[in-house]
């Protein structure tokens, strides 16, 4: 599989990479030229972003380190205007032309910050057994539009923290929902066409998700624990000889018992250049047990039965190596065919690209360089962050290769978002900046020299503050 990025003609494109720097600055509505040229410094500084007065000693920084900072503490960007201008914006597509949008939750951990709010213990994943961590920080939920084949990039479409009193479950149906209703509204899905994917890893309620989602166009695909349990559909409604309510669930099919497994639906073998040969085989409707606990607490009446497709993928080897072992995918669709099947697990291997985009947004572009003490300051540097990753995707095509002695030469369809950046210095001077010159001003007196804060900032606890009661009693208890 090749990568099918959205391609215009080089005059189109300016004009496009234009109108969405005019538009990002329509959306800033405090503070609007100096964290616009921040941006543009954050896009033409050479090499990664260490710390932010740094950004101000860039050419395309007109003002001085104190207007930055004033401008994070103070500045205001409208994300309901943002979201929908990004949305607006030509979207990268799989071969088959499908959209495929991935989420996941990538962490700013603060660890030393007492003073910030809305902090969140952060799971963070080390390298050997018993080796994880739960570290202070703040979440942050992404949504991106996936390319088909091997690259590493990304749409970002939105982002979302997640806070002490959120239920992670329902704010990524709300995301979701709000990400697909803007794609439609734009007009990249009409009536008629494929469902849309939504691919996500294991830490999701994919059943909980596809429930939530059921009305809109969407097809989830989400990855499973080795150690689950589900159940085959229980058939036709039918009593016992001895009378009495008919089955719901048919016989158990537990992932670690292979013996308990009934013949598959659907087989697929591919020779893959990665991984070897891949084979994949599929069980139409299946599902999961639910209970009247956790988020179905509050669910009126009965329980639904939510059926879909479960796909066990082996192959013979990871690109390093190394053994893998088999990986359960659950997608919502059911009565799939091979062709759909190997689209399943296609697709989902396609969202480790959103791992490329967080190494890039922190290791390069800074996201989490700064120290911000709140959260609203950092909800804004990840828009503007956001912003810029989106400049890159949009110069693509009009990036020359900027390269190193050492490193090899590439077509302008496989420039990596690094090497854009090195070159957008000379596309930010051929496109529109609306920004306007700075007036001469003073700095101010600032604190005098020796004076103590009488204001001390307050601490801040970490953790959640809002839980689920576990069974059905103690939460009717709670509630009176």
């Amino acid at each position: 599989m090749t990568s099918l990025p959205v391609q215009l003609p080089a005059v189109e494109q300016w004009g496009v990479l234009s109108r969405f720097r005019t538009g990002f600055y329509e959306c800033l509505y405090t503070r609007a030229d100096v964290l616009f040229e921040l941006t543009d410094a954050l896009l033409c500084t050479d090499g990664p972003v260490r710390t932010l007065v740094d950004l101000s000693l860039a050419a395309e920084h007109r003002r001085g380190h104190g207007a930055m900072y004033a401008a994070l503490d103070r500045g205001w960007l409208e994300p309901a205007r943002l979201r929908r201008a990004l949305a607006a914006l030509p979207i990268p597509r799989l071969a088959d032309g499908r959209i495929a949008l991935a989420v996941d939750v990538s962490h700013w951990l603060r660890p030393d910050a007492p003073t910030s709010d809305d902090r969140l213990f952060c799971h963070v994943y080390g390298r050997g057994r018993s080796a994880d961590q739960l570290i202070p920080g703040w979440p942050y939920s992404f949504v991106a539009a996936l390319e088909s084949g091997r690259t590493s990039w990304t749409a970002l479409l939105d982002a979302v923290r997640l806070g002490p009193a959120d239920d992670a479950t329902a704010v990524t149906a709300d995301q979701l929902r709000e990400v697909t209703g803007r794609l439609i509204e734009a007009g990249h899905w009409q009536l008629g066409d494929p469902d849309i994917l939504l691919v996500m890893d294991a830490g999701y309620d994919v059943t909980r998700l596809a429930h939530l989602l059921s009305d809109l166009p969407v097809e989830l695909i989400g990855r499973l624990r080795s150690d689950r349990v589900m159940l085959r559909d229980a058939g036709e409604p039918r009593s016992t000889p001895k009378g009495g309510r008919p089955r719901k669930h048919g016989t158990a099919f537990p992932f670690a018992k292979p013996e308990s497994w009934h013949e598959p639906d659907a087989t697929t073998c591919t020779e893959t250049t990665r991984y070897g040969k891949a084979e994949a085989k599929a069980w139409d409707r299946m599902h999961q047990r639910l209970q009247k606990r956790g988020p179905w607490l509050d669910h009126e009446g009965e329980i639904p039965i939510t059926h879909g497709t479960l796909v066990r993928l082996k192959v013979d080897h990871l690109p390093s190596e190394r053994e893998a072992k088999p990986l359960w995918l659950w997608s919502s669709a059911t009565g799939i065919d091979t062709v759909h099947l190997d689209r399943i697990w296609r697709t989902f291997l396609r969202r480790f690209d959103l791992e490329h985009t967080f190494r890039l947004l922190k290791g390069t572009l800074g996201w989490t360089a700064p120290h911000f003490r709140a959260p609203d300051t950092a909800d804004l540097w990840t828009w503007l962050v956001i912003v810029a990753h989106t400049q890159l995707r949009l110069a693509r095509p009009l990036a020359a290769d900027l390269r190193r002695p050492w490193e090899r030469p590439l077509t302008a369809a496989k420039l990596t978002p690094a090497r854009v950046r090195r070159g957008f210095r000379n596309i930010r001077a051929k496109v529109l900046t609306p920004a306007l010159v700075p007036k001469p001003s003073r700095p101010g007196p600032g604190r005098p020299p020796g004076s103590k804060n009488r204001n001390p900032a307050p601490r801040h606890d970490v953790g959640k503050t809002v839980k689920r009661e576990p069974t059905l009693q103690a939460h009717l208890a709670a509630r009176g």
